[in-house]
């Protein structure tokens, strides 16, 4: 993960080792060396994939010029250090905390999510809100796509909404193995946390705007920034509205999918069909980017 970045580019190379010391411990040698089942734990997950992000985003920042940026979910935290409003050991320390935060709520009060394809996410929340008593509560926890959207709760709650959202016409409720119901009102204990954790944290103006998962806004102050990072693990990610907004503000410039995988493009295009969408993940996605700026 990432590996073929820090062999091929100095200025990756750099940030991974920058994140090393921020966290006092070899990060990048789990990414790139495993085991892959410590490496999926939330809180080592989470900062991997910060990490990654930002080394792709060291080599091509001299040949961008952001007009705006968005991230879900965890990645949010990527796009405030890509547009400077967090400095990298802020940023890897804070997403770091996120993770180990969110492992404990899951553990105190396990939960679980399920994706719903196949009906629009209005209908979603609605189900939801029929299927929740007040012992066990779900939401709807990423709008992820008009016609995909994960519910996050109490995992009788969620399997009691499976039932209804696929009786109202929902073509596949698929659970997720995830460690906790993320995006959810169970996730308040490790939200509490994160809020003193935000407050100990520098931020600074971001030099383009980010698009706040939880208010789907742009966002250009640090003070806004950190408190809609603070509002951000109860609330629902609003990616379709996200994405909708961010297009608005990119007025016919192209995306970049910028850090590990490709499913966020997969997404975009669903939300705003024939967006220009470019992948940047890997040492030949950056290399072959870096050639065409050189060309153009």
């Amino acid at each position: 993960m990432g590996k073929d970045l820090a062999e091929r580019f100095p200025a990756a190379r750099a940030v991974f080792a920058e994140a090393d010391g921020a966290l006092g411990t070899p990060l990048s040698r789990l990414m790139w060396e495993g085991p892959e089942d410590e490496l999926t734990l939330t809180h080592n997950a989470q900062p991997a994939i910060l990490v990654h992000s930002l080394a792709v985003h060291a080599v091509i920042r001299d040949q961008v010029t952001p007009v705006a940026a968005a991230g879900h979910s965890l990645g949010e935290y990527a796009a405030y250090g890509a547009l400077g409003a967090l400095a990298l050991p802020d940023a890897v320390r804070l997403v770091r905390r996120r993770g180990e935060l969110m492992l404990e709520a899951g553990r105190s009060r396990p939960g679980t999510m399920a994706a719903v394809i196949g009906l629009d996410g209005e209908r979603v929340e609605q189900v939801c809100g029929e299927a929740s008593t007040a012992e066990a509560v779900v939401v709807a926890a990423n709008f992820n796509a008009p016609d995909q959207t994960v519910i996050s709760g109490d995992p009788e709650a969620v399997e009691r909404a499976g039932a209804l959202l696929k009786s109202a016409g929902a073509k596949r409720v698929l659970p997720l193995k995830v460690s906790g119901a993320f995006h959810s009102p169970l996730m308040t204990p490790a939200q509490e946390g994160l809020h003193d954790a935000l407050q100990a944290v520098a931020f600074r103006d971001p030099v383009a705007p980010v698009v706040a998962n939880a208010s789907a806004e742009a966002v250009d102050r640090a003070e806004t920034a950190r408190a809609q990072l603070d509002a951000q693990l109860t609330a629902p990610v609003r990616w379709v509205a996200s994405m909708q907004r961010l297009a608005v503000l990119a007025a016919g410039a192209p995306f970049l999918e910028v850090g590990p995988g490709s499913v966020l493009s997969g997404l975009l295009k669903r939300i705003v069909p024939g967006v220009a969408v470019t992948n940047l993940g890997t040492a030949d996605e950056a290399a072959e980017f870096l050639h065409r700026q050189g060309d153009a």
